[in-house]
């Protein structure tokens, strides 16, 4: 395990999208009225951990036109640090999100080749991420291009040279790849990375075998992770660290809206591994996180203070 939680933040790099959402449950082709944000898995980890009090920064590449403005003035009134580099020749990508009924939303992407996807080696500096405490990556962004893919092991590298500790999340996007050529990524990725996470099903895929939860959380930390934590949604999660299972269930809730709940239960782990906690602690408020992020529709803007994680740890009701 890296020694650098003392140093800096947390730097993440990946796609941000504009985000298109029905504001009522229901199809859109009854004429829903719309809303207009941003989403995206990694800018959403980085918003969670500055509510949080953590320093993060993320780093990602927008098309020079009004959704690309969109994108870098959301992330960035959030206090996190934005490097957007801009692409003259391509648009900034698009996500719809329908709420089809309370239980169902449904998710369409326009993304292939667009802004996200291009970022480059190039675009990216190195020195960002040395002066990083953690670097989040997720398995969203070499499933993109070639290029994402590039960006990717060479985040890693740097980080790994410097002393990061790396953070990697499975993220599986079945619309962007095949299992196998995920498992292939994943294989490539996880012995170098300090933190893995996933659902029980990513997990799979990654380990090309199913089981508990806890045996695949110690598949991955077989397969050369520091640590690994299995998300588990309604159910909580499990980890395993130093050897040593942690379950921890998840907290009873009225959930609104389930996307970005993952990204917010990285984020408080993450933020807690940063302050030194130990792994129920972490675990603890990562499971809080996520749930406040369900309580509101959006993949981020439900996302909670530090101050206010104990009055949803302790079932008190919470204000929005």
């Amino acid at each position: 395990m890296s020694e650098s939680r003392a140093r800096g933040g947390v730097v993440t790099l990946g796609e941000t999208m504009a985000l298109v959402s029905t504001s009522t449950i229901g199809p859109i082709i009854n004429g829903a009225s719309l809303c207009l944000g941003i989403g995206g898995a990694e800018s959403n980890v980085a918003i969670a951990l500055s509510r949080l009090g953590v320093d993060a920064t993320w780093i990602g590449k927008v098309g020079d036109d009004p959704f690309g403005d969109l994108v870098l003035r959301e992330i960035r009134a959030e206090g996190v640090r934005t490097v957007g580099v801009r692409d003259a020749d391509a648009p900034t990508a698009l996500m719809f999100k329908e709420r089809r009924t309370q239980a169902e939303t449904r998710i369409e992407y326009y993304r292939a080749g667009l802004a996200g996807s291009r970022l480059s080696v190039a675009d990216v500096d190195d020195d960002l991420i040395r002066g990083a405490a953690v670097l989040h990556l997720t398995g969203i962004s070499p499933a993109l291009s070639d290029d994402m893919r590039e960006v990717t092991d060479h985040a890693i590298a740097v980080a790994k040279d410097a002393g990061v500790t790396i953070s990697f999340d499975l993220n599986y996007r079945g619309k962007l790849w095949t299992t196998e050529d995920a498992a292939e990524a994943y294989r490539r990725i996880i012995p170098d990375t300090d933190i893995v996470f996933g659902g029980d099903e990513e997990a799979a895929i990654a380990l090309g075998a199913d089981g508990t939860p806890l045996a695949l959380a110690h598949g991955l930390v077989e397969m050369g992770a520091g640590e690994a934590v299995v998300k588990l949604g309604s159910l909580g999660a499990v980890a395993v660290v130093d050897g040593q299972e942690h379950e921890r269930a998840a907290i009873p809730i009225q959930a609104l809206d389930t996307v970005g709940a993952g990204d917010a239960f990285v984020a408080g782990y993450l933020a807690d591994y940063l302050l030194g906690e130990p792994v129920a602690t972490r675990l603890t408020t990562a499971v809080t996180v996520g749930a406040y992020a369900c309580l509101v529709p959006g993949d981020w803007e439900g996302l909670p203070r530090r101050s206010e994680l104990a009055r949803l740890t302790s079932n008190e009701s919470v204000d929005r």
